[in-house]
């Protein structure tokens, strides 16, 4: 398995499917939760604005990756303007280097 970390940034036209779609995209969470390790939102500081999200995805590659993020209903219904899909290595954790 591979560590990737996936950022999305949101369109802002389309908001409102937040909203309207969180409970969906929470089950999708839960049920791909052995591969999607961590999610959640990124809000500018200053004016707590939501503008995308972060994921640490464990998949088989890239292509993997990619499927999972084009079956979150966050994506399916407009709310992701755009992706970011790297591979990531973990370096550093609590405290510790890993390397």
């Amino acid at each position: 398995m591979t560590s990737y970390a996936i950022l999305f940034e949101d369109d802002v036209t389309q908001s409102d499917m937040r909203a309207k779609y969180m409970g969906e995209h929470l089950k999708f969470l839960e049920a791909n939760a052995k591969s999607i390790r961590t999610a959640g939102p990124l809000v500018e500081p200053d004016t707590e604005n939501l503008t995308g999200g972060l994921w640490l995805v464990e998949a088989e590659d890239a292509k993997a990756a990619r499927a999972l993020v084009e079956a979150d209903p966050f994506w399916t219904t407009g709310l992701r303007k755009s992706v970011r899909i790297l591979h990531w290595r973990q370096v550093f954790r609590d405290g510790v280097r890993r390397v």
